[in-house]
């Protein structure tokens, strides 16, 4: 007999709790060929709440754009599974993502929503239409409120501010927030983040794009707000450049088996971190970036001597 939709569901979640439980080091080892390292996932506190998310999440600019192919779809269902099932929360996305939103619904759906997802979304149009807009994006991924609402690249800042924070108090989303890429406008950033009370900021940042070390991640710390980084493979051009080189062997130190995990691991031993976010549409590469979310981060001494060996190649 088949079962129906509600039991269907109900096996699904149940899948993805078995794999969770399976334990993040197994599973990982099995899939990849390489060493987790011990224990649980890696969390970071949000400051302004104190609730408790993985230090790896899932981008999804140009990976999950793929429309309504459904081989690509299948494919970025299975990564969201797999990040589900080694402890991924955080997916973020964007409507200058193209289909990518629609992607992220259909995925959810298909793995019967787990209530794990933490969901972060952006608002990228002028203020009078923003409203509409993050309607629209609630509708596509299917969710009751997002978790984070960001203001993408600070696109009319200050006539969608009131608004965000007016959803905030209301119950209609749970945190507040304003990104940018590429090093751009971090003055804005600066002031925006002295001014109001942000719960999180979105930037870049990587082992060969660190200016923002010096002022905003440690304002961000008195600040107690919450750091996503973007583009920590330079979308993907610095795996690129870093496998044409073999890993060192002292990498191992920090429990990293892979550049990829080497370069997330860099990142987010930052203490200002809370979370890197990855894109991928590839499930062995969604699970080697979640290896770095396992076992240990490397120190300043290490990430130093790992700034040095990535200038050297």
């Amino acid at each position: 007999m088949r079962p129906t939709p509600l039991a269907a569901n109900r096996t699904r979640r149940e899948a993805l709790k078995g794999l969770t439980a399976l334990g993040a080091a197994a599973l990982f080892g099995r899939m990849s060929g390489a060493d987790a390292g011990a224990g649980e996932v890696l969390t970071r506190a949000i400051p302004s709440s104190g609730e408790r998310i993985p230090v790896v999440g899932l981008g999804s600019w140009k990976t999950f754009n793929v429309g309504g192919d459904p081989a690509a779809r299948g494919e970025c269902t299975e990564v969201m599974r797999r990040f589900f099932g080694l402890g991924g929360r955080m997916i973020d996305s964007s409507p200058m993502y193209g289909s990518s939103q629609e992607v992220i619904g259909h995925g959810w759906a298909q793995l019967g929503r787990p209530g794990v997802l933490f969901s972060a979304e952006k608002v990228w149009t002028s203020g009078r239409e923003g409203a509409a807009q993050m309607e629209a994006t609630r509708r596509r991924w299917g969710v009751e409120r997002f978790d984070l609402m960001q203001v993408h690249n600070l696109q009319d800042w200050e006539q969608h501010r009131p608004r965000l924070f007016e959803m905030k108090a209301a119950g209609r989303l749970r945190y507040v927030g304003i990104t940018t890429s590429h090093g751009r406008r971090t003055a804005d950033m600066e002031k925006i983040m002295r001014a109001h009370p942000l719960d999180f900021v979105q930037v870049t940042c990587n082992v060969l794009d660190r200016e923002l070390e010096q002022r905003l991640l440690p304002l961000a710390q008195d600040r107690g707000i919450a750091v996503i980084i973007n583009r920590p493979f330079r979308e993907g051009s610095l795996i690129d450049a870093m496998n044409r080189h073999p890993l060192p062997a002292w990498a191992a130190e920090c429990d990293a088996a892979n550049w990829a995990q080497f370069l997330l691991k860099f990142i987010v031993a930052h203490p200002a971190v809370t979370c890197a976010i990855p894109a991928t549409g590839n499930p062995a590469h969604m699970v080697e970036n979640m290896g770095a979310a396992f076992g240990r981060l490397p120190d300043e001494a290490m990430r130093r001597r790992m700034i040095a060996h990535v200038g050297s190649l």
